[in-house]
Formats: C-alpha cells, structure tokens, sequence
C-alpha cells in the first residue's frame, strides 16, 4: 500500500508539475479578452498588441519563460496585474 501511495504521489506530481510550470496561453486568453475594453493611448495599445504576439511567437518556439515576460507586461499595461 505504501509504494502505491509513493507512486500515486510520483505520478501526480509528473503530471501536473508541467501543467503549473506554464502559462503561456492562459495569460494569452486574459490579454485577449481584455483588449475589446481596454482604454488605452494608441501608441501603448499597439506595445500591447506587440508584447501579445512576441508572447505567442516566444511560446510556440518553446521559449517560455520570455513568453511569459511579455505576456505579464502586457497584462501590466493593461491593468490586469
């Protein structure tokens, strides 16, 4: 029973340690949606729209963790964060 625990415990943690490590299209999502209403200056909409899809470009070449810096300033401008 204890190594079924162990492994169970093993398992999980294989699972969803990936799940949690990245965010990328989760944080895409909240950009998406917020930009219909957003109030921003022309010039600051556009570095959004530049940072979205610098994140998107940074996620798909498997470089995440700079997706995600893009991703969260775009957020910041946004308000979201």
């Amino acid at each position: 029973m204890r190594k079924f625990i162990v492994a169970l415990a093993v398992a999980g943690a294989l699972v969803t340690g990936p799940a949690l490590a990245h965010q990328c299209p989760a944080l895409m999502a909240q950009i998406d949606e917020a930009l219909p209403t957003a109030e921003l200056s022309e010039a600051d909409m556009a570095m959004v729209m530049e940072l979205r899809q610098s994140g998107e470009e940074l996620h798909k070449a498997g470089d995440h963790d700079a997706s995600e810096a893009a991703l969260f300033e775009a957020m910041e401008m946004l308000g979201l964060i």
